[in-house]
């Protein structure tokens, strides 16, 4: 008779156990590794920081300080050919399927772990235990879970191997930056691969992310969900972790028609949001009224993603269409060079002061263009602030 192991549970049971356990390793990554350590969104109290560290060597292997310099890479480098998985320059499926080598190669490299590992722990269980006897873990938990679940703990622990190396190294590495949804006009092709974060932690939440990189909350929308963030205010509420940095909200104040420093920094903190809110405000409504009659859908379509998309560049072919596209008509002209404008204020390296000036005296000239959108917009600019609460 195969060996029962000393839990006996029910077939569900078994399933719901190894949900509950590969679910531990996906919190420890998301809010450890990814939140905690990478981005400095929160800290952590000490007992749940190293709870976190240890349980991550019995079920991934993976060191802390490496983890951390190849995300902290991805973002730095990231869609060139330095980024250490972008499926834009090396493939969707030599991320999909070859992830976890590309994750091994990245932190084998000792300038990459140098360079963007700093301010990882560095103590005497860290160098003396997880770096050197790293695998040491997996074989302790292979034992635990034989010894819990008998000849289905083999089952339960190879689930436990595969879930991080297919879902994060795989899923949220490739198709993350591959196919999805987008709420920023972010420079990367950074998706939000489905509004409900779970199975991941929410890091399905990608692009998010990405347009703001330390924040804590990867949520953004209301009806998004991010049950990591979840977790944080948990943790918050029971005094185990202070959350330093969220993603800011922001409304629109129909009353204010003045461009002030509180605009501008509600704009500068948004300003992927802001670029994004220009295509669907202002691109899309005059190319249907402007061009509507001449071109067709598939063709409006096309000029839309190239006249308002931060993550592409484009070919020779498709930059002609599109100058083809501007000279013929002055008001897409128009839409095209103000967007060009908004953007260069919105550089984060722009002086303050510098950046008010201009962007009152670019709401000024929008609203002067006599482009109904573009007047409705620049309207709406001068009421963006920053939510309080």
């Amino acid at each position: 008779m195969l060996f029962q192991g000393l839990l006996s549970l029910s077939p569900w049971g078994y399933v719901a156990a190894a949900l509950v356990l590969t679910h531990v390793s996906v919190a420890a990554v998301t809010i450890y590794l990814h939140r905690h350590q990478a981005h400095r969104a929160l800290t952590l109290h000490p007992a749940v920081s190293h709870f976190f560290r240890f349980w991550l060597w019995l079920t991934t292997a993976m060191l802390t300080r490496e983890w951390v310099a190849v995300h902290r890479k991805h973002h730095a480098k990231c869609e060139t050919a330095e980024d250490p998985h972008s499926p834009q320059t090396r493939g969707l499926a030599a991320v999909f399927f070859g992830g976890v080598a590309l994750y091994e190669a990245a932190a084998r490299d000792p300038h990459t772990v140098a360079t963007w590992g700093k301010g990882t722990p560095d103590d005497w269980i860290e160098r003396h235990l997880y770096t050197r006897y790293r695998y040491l873990g997996l074989a302790l938990m292979f034992l635990v879970d034989v010894a819990l679940f008998g000849w289905i703990g083999l089952i339960i622990y190879a689930v436990q191997m595969l879930w991080m190396p297919v879902w994060a190294a795989g899923v949220i590495n490739g198709v993350g930056h591959f196919w999805g949804y987008r709420n920023f006009e972010t420079q990367d092709a950074s998706r939000n691969i489905v509004p409900i974060g779970l199975v991941m932690g929410g890091e399905e939440l990608h692009n998010n992310h990405h347009a703001y990189r330390q924040s804590a909350r990867l949520s953004n929308k209301w009806w998004e969900f991010d049950i990591g963030w979840l977790y944080i205010r948990l943790l918050e509420l029971s005094g185990l972790a202070t959350v330093k940095r969220a993603a800011p909200r922001t409304l629109f104040l129909p009353s204010k028609d003045i461009v002030d420093v509180a605009t501008v920094t509600a704009v500068i903190r948004n300003r992927f949001h802001v670029l994004k809110l220009y295509g669907a405000q202002v691109v899309r409504p005059v190319l249907r009224v402007e061009l509507g009659g001449t071109y067709a859908r598939g063709q409006l379509r096309r000029l839309r993603k190239w006249m308002t998309r931060e993550d592409i560049a484009l070919s020779a072919r498709q930059r002609a269409t599109l100058d083809r596209a501007l000279d013929e008509n002055d008001t897409l002209q128009i839409v095209f060079d103000f967007k060009q404008q908004l953007k260069s204020l919105l550089e984060p390296s722009l002086q303050d002061g510098a950046r008010l000036a201009r962007l009152r005296a670019w709401c000024l000239n929008a609203e002067a263009t006599g482009v109904e959108a573009l007047r409705e917009f620049a309207a709406q600019l001068r009421g963006y602030h920053m939510q309080t609460a």
